[in-house]
């Protein structure tokens, strides 16, 4: 059994220890493929691995808790101890990450009057019911009780975004109660401002920093403020940005193999470092998070690639190979290995079977509520995906125009099942002219929510309930009496495909893809515009064609060997008649500016 301490240095077992550790998040991985990136970590020459435990997985709807198949973190700790790898875990209510609204559960923005990320009392309740089911998972993994968990995390970038101490003793308390007793650590910005509002001196707890570049200056920075407060800790870097995470319609961002190596460098010559992200993965499902610049929301893809060390597939990049020459120099008794790489299924098709309108399958793959007014997805215990609001308008005159007033986040109105607008952003709330024709005219509003924010202060935002907030107008006056069609996506095996399709109008899109021995692809939507791909049940994420990325990860361990059902939703009305299946991601050109 080893032991751990935070003294001048980190100590294991009594002897100094730098701490070489990578991100893993092993929510954004499938359970398959836990072993080939740890595995590769261990290769890389590194001792640790690190990982952030989402809220909102783990808690999806208030009170009902899953640790479960992906979500296993006992069995991915367990896995990682197995292959000679120690942990620091990151268990924070809130814990970015670019994650949908930082790891937040959405169920939160059901109390209006309490505020997240602070010592008010209903969110310290709802953290500590959380706790007491989490801490039964990784209490039992820490060092002392001969598991591999090193260390864990306090809050994360608090000092970015608040400096309520009592919320931070708050979260101590809670730990403590709940028999953590590793070393704690804050993680912040470098800079004395982030750092003295994030740290929590009054119960010694290790703060480290978060950069991508300079070492040697915010290192000096750090530990000077460390030495005004008394405190000879040890030199970290919690998050090292190998990388960078992507948006919607920006281009792809790259850093040199090379320069990263000579960086990397420079901290384990200071200090220990954790690598942000050796591997990133997917944001699968409607997990991607959103960024905030100014008034506008900026939503990041579903790939989490990260251009981290392992690509999105597992396999090792040329940052791979580089960070590990520069281990083997400064470290040359560190034993390394070469990396797993995987294999990719050859290039296939998947050929168009069936396809149905939304309007026509509406009300049998959704959970249907009516109000006078239309109510936000959270009110209707929605929380992530597309929301259809419906109602009827008499015919007042040739031409009418309506208003969608406070939405979230991207529109679709149609008249009588025809497209009469798109706003997104700014646009939402602008005059949408109609000429109906009938004398009672149907109206549908497909709402679209594209990811909560997860980082700075419109975590608070109202922009952050989705679906229509305040009502639809036509002229001067609200709407009543609205039909409210959830659309659950975890059913899809109910469509109902000889019902129409109407061209131009949101649809599902069935093909088959038939694999003899399942492995890794991507999937061409270039065809698309946008919306998301189930796979044999499987929500892969979202997709659109604005790019960066125009395909999507498929993981082996989705397919199956034979026929593989393939469901897309599709809102533009642009699709194909078959899919092309490729060993390498798709990209689109972005022009900046």
């Amino acid at each position: 059994m080893h032991t751990f301490e935070v003294k001048e240095d980190f100590l294991l077992d009594g002897k100094p220890f730098k701490i070489m550790s990578g991100a893993i998040h092993y929510f954004r991985i499938r359970p398959q493929e836990w072993y080939h990136s740890l595995y590769n970590l261990k290769a890389l020459g590194f001792n640790t691995v690190e990982t952030y435990i989402p809220w909102n997985l783990h808690e999806p709807q208030e009170g009902t808790f899953d640790f479960e198949n992906q979500l296993d973190i006992q069995k991915f700790v367990r896995l990682a101890e197995s292959i000679g790898l120690f942990v620091i875990l990151r268990p924070s209510p809130y814990i970015c990450a670019e994650w949908e609204f930082g790891g937040l559960p959405a169920w939160l923005l059901n109390e209006r009057e309490m505020r997240i990320r602070s010592s008010d009392p209903t969110f310290i309740e709802k953290v500590a019911r959380y706790y007491e089911e989490l801490f039964l998972q990784i209490t039992p993994l820490q060092i002392e009780h001969g598991g591999p968990v090193i260390m864990m995390q306090l809050e994360n970038e608090y000092g970015s975004y608040g400096e309520d101490k009592e919320y931070l003793l708050a979260l101590y308390d809670l730990m403590i109660k709940n028999k953590v007793t590793v070393p704690l650590f804050t993680s912040d910005g470098a800079w004395e401002e982030a750092q003295t509002a994030g740290m929590l001196l009054e119960k010694d707890i290790l703060s480290t920093g978060n950069f991508g570049s300079k070492a040697q200056e915010n290192f000096t920075e750090l530990r000077g403020l460390h030495q005004r407060h008394g405190k000879k800790w040890p030199l970290m870097c919690m998050e090292f940005w190998d990388g960078w995470f992507n948006r919607w319609g920006e281009e792809i961002i790259r850093r040199d193999p090379e320069e990263l190596a000579e960086a990397v460098g420079e901290v384990l010559k200071l200090g220990s470092i954790n690598l942000y992200m050796f591997h990133g993965g997917t944001n699968f499902g409607f997990m991607n998070g959103c960024s905030a610049r100014g008034r506008k929301d900026l939503p990041q893809v579903t790939s989490y690639d990260y251009d981290a060390l392992l690509d999105e597939q597992g396999n090792p990049t040329e940052k791979f190979f580089s960070v590990q020459r520069k281990i083997h120099e400064l470290f040359p008794d560190i034993k390394q290995s070469e990396p797993l790489t995987k294999t990719s299924l050859e290039p296939a098709k998947a050929l168009l079977k069936e396809k149905v309108s939304l309007f026509s399958i509406a009300a049998s793959i959704s959970q249907y509520q009516h109000s006078k007014y239309p109510e936000s997805m959270e009110k209707l215990k929605q929380n992530y995906g597309y929301i259809l609001y419906r109602t009827k308008e008499p015919k007042r005159s040739g031409e009418e125009f309506y208003r969608v007033i406070d939405a979230s986040d991207r529109v679709h109105f149609f008249l009588n099942q025809t497209k009469i607008a798109t706003q997104y952003r700014d646009e939402i709330g602008e005059k949408i002219i109609c000429k109906p024709n009938e004398e009672q005219n149907q109206l549908d509003i497909l709402v679209e929510n594209m990811g909560r924010v997860n980082y700075g202060h419109k975590l608070l935002a109202d922009t952050q309930r989705k679906g229509i907030r305040s009502g639809v107008m036509s002229d001067l006056h609200f709407i009543c009496e609205w039909d409210q069609y959830s659309i659950d996506f975890s059913t899809l095996d109910h469509i109902d495909y000889k019902q129409p399709w109407i061209e131009g109008t949101p649809a599902f899109y069935r093909y088959e893809l038939a694999v003899e021995t399942p492995a890794d692809t991507f999937i061409d939507l270039h065809e698309f515009g946008k919306g998301v791909v189930i796979i044999n049940g499987f929500n892969l994420g979202r997709f659109w064609n604005i790019g960066p990325t125009l395909s999507l990860y498929v993981p082996a361990s989705v397919l199956r060997k034979g026929v593989n059902e393939i469901v897309i939703f599709e809102t533009e009305g642009e699709w194909g008649s078959e899919l092309n299946f490729d060993k390498q991601p798709k990209y689109k050109e972005i022009q900046e500016g």
